[in-house]
């Protein structure tokens, strides 16, 4: 998707801002995960893009392995298997709180100015950095 958005030119979508001003949140699984399991939260994480018909979905750390990992890590997508390995998501159900996001990854000084202003403002403070190996 985000490539999608890099390119500007999607005939579906509305937007043609780019990929500047989108901002990526980290938090860590396992504290994720525990604290979904502490607050009674619905917990997944698909094998490629949680949209599709043929992704597989699990609620269980111990299938970690089903997921592409060589695929998650890969910067060339052109082969099928290594697109779709790449769209594994973790999803909550309803809602994440913003208590567990540990980082914030932008694409360049400017939106860290921008985020970090922001942030001044909030009690939980996640680390900004720019990350441009996140970006295309």
């Amino acid at each position: 998707m985000l490539y999608i958005l890099h390119q500007r030119n999607h005939p579906d979508l509305v937007y043609r801002g780019g990929q500047q001003p989108i901002i990526h949140l980290q938090a860590d699984l396992l504290t994720t995960v525990k604290w979904a399991q502490a607050n009674s939260v619905r917990w997944a994480f698909s094998t490629a893009n949680a949209g599709t018909r043929y992704t597989s979905f699990y609620s269980s750390l111990d299938r970690l392995d089903e997921v592409n990992w060589a695929a998650v890590a890969a910067t060339d997508f052109k082969r099928l298997e290594i697109k779709d390995g790449k769209q594994a998501e973790f999803l909550m159900h309803n809602w994440f709180p913003w208590k567990l996001v540990e980082k914030i990854g932008v694409l360049d000084q400017n939106i860290n100015d921008e985020v970090s202003k922001i942030l001044a403002t909030v009690d939980h403070v996640p680390v900004v950095r720019v990350e441009r190996g996140w970006y295309y």
